[in-house]
């Protein structure tokens, strides 16, 4: 088949020629863009789901629906050990440039969102005080900073401040702005107290103003361990792999539109391959189409094709994690997989600390510190206190297969 045709698409974030499986959360998130701009009550959003499964993704599609709508939209990646400061200061800018709203109105929020960012301290959350003037982050905004707004350094109180004053001003203007945080569940406590107490008030407002978030399957956790409202602050949403319905969809409707087909039986084995995860369907869809040599896509193409796909996600997608870890969070998460192995799932099971360390034969408190390096570098997460599950799907059969 033709590779500069190929039509699949397994890049990190990258949409999907096919973005199928998704029609309720994209139909949920219009209804609340339309409820908000009526002054009704509403909630933001919260996405949550394993990695692979295609957050970022829908992340992205939500933000389009938004401007599709009218609103203002800015979105940050939050990472750890960074101040929300500055990415959100700069998703707002982006927000209120799109509103664009014209004469004091406009000047007044862009002020404020310059107050607020250049009130980061030098130690970014130290308390060290004020930054000295070579040391301050420009936002590129060219209106004065609003002196008393948004700039007390606590940043709770300058957060609901500036949120406030821009959902106002989204209000004048007869729309709304929208704000998307991927990888949620990195902001340090202080900001991720502060976003749901400014959540909460705009909430409580009625004011034209969302927060739309996406993050590991521990974010509802992480949120509730915050402020204990947040459990009804937000609308979650897991999003979790395909239907097979959905998975065919995603590679049959994209072959159709190059012209070519899939054998029932070869779908059969796309889904026993991919087990419905949007990222592996795209990785084998990519492999299999260069490797067919024609329509119709047989179980044969698939199978030739699976070493190749496989080759890639264990560079790419799990090897590029592993080697993140150091040998003694590899050996955590070695027995991780190990233990897993006999777990009804043994690719998304939670597993037990206890049982881990039993496996190494090893005391449960000596592990500690790999599994919170593990935990902060995002390669397992914890839903329930002494239960732990890898990020990735697939990642234990990697871990058994490859290691």
């Amino acid at each position: 088949m033709d590779p500069i045709r190929n039509p699949y698409a397994p890049g990190a974030g990258q949409r999907p020629p096919e973005l199928a499986g998704r029609d309720e959360q994209l139909d949920a998130f219009d209804v609340v863009l339309e409820r908000v701009a009526r002054g009704r009550p509403e909630r933001s959003v919260v996405l949550t789901g394993l990695r692979g499964v295609g957050k970022t993704v829908l992340l992205n599609a939500l933000r389009s629906a938004a401007v599709r709508a009218g609103w203002g939209t800015g979105k940050l990646e939050a990472r750890p050990e960074q101040s929300l400061r500055r990415p959100l200061s700069s998703a707002l800018h982006q927000a209120v440039r799109e509103l664009g709203p014209a004469g004091g109105a406009g000047e007044h929020a862009l002020g404020v969102v310059r107050s607020f960012a250049q009130r980061e301290t030098a130690g970014a959350g130290t308390g060290r005080g004020a930054p000295k003037l070579r040391d301050r982050w420009n936002p590129g905004i060219q209106v004065p900073a609003v002196a008393g707004r948004a700039d007390s350094g606590d940043i709770e109180i300058d957060l609901v401040e500036l949120l406030s004053d821009l959902g106002g001003m989204a209000a004048d203007t007869g729309r709304g702005i929208a704000v998307f945080i991927d990888e949620m569940q990195d902001l340090g406590p202080e900001d991720v107290s502060a976003l749901c107490a400014a959540a909460h008030e705009i909430s409580q407002t009625g004011l034209p103003l969302v927060v739309v978030g996406a993050g590991l399957p521990h974010l509802p956790a992480v949120l509730s361990a915050s402020k204990s409202y947040s459990e009804r602050l937000f609308r979650y949403s897991r999003i979790d792999r395909l239907d097979r319905a959905a998975a065919d969809a995603a590679l049959v409707r994209p072959a159709e539109e190059e012209g070519a087909a899939y054998e029932p039986a070869a779908l059969d084995a796309m889904y026993a391959a991919t087990g419905g995860y949007p990222y592996f369907i795209q990785a084998y869809g990519k492999a299999v189409w260069d490797r067919a040599p024609g329509s119709p896509i047989t179980p044969a193409d698939v199978e030739v094709a699976a070493p190749e796909a496989d080759s890639e996600l264990a560079v790419g997608f799990f090897g590029s994690r592993f080697e993140r870890a150091t040998p003694g969070e590899r050996e955590y998460l070695r027995a991780m997989a190990e233990v897993a192995a006999g777990a009804p799932d043994g690719e998304t099971e939670a597993v037990a600390t206890s049982e881990v360390a039993a496996h190494l034969g090893r005391k449960p408190q000596s592990l500690s510190p790999a599994r919170d390096a593990l935990l902060k570098k995002g390669l397992i997460y914890s839903g329930e206190r002494g239960l732990i599950a890898f990020t990735v799907p697939h990642f234990g059969r990697y871990l058994r297969d490859h290691t």
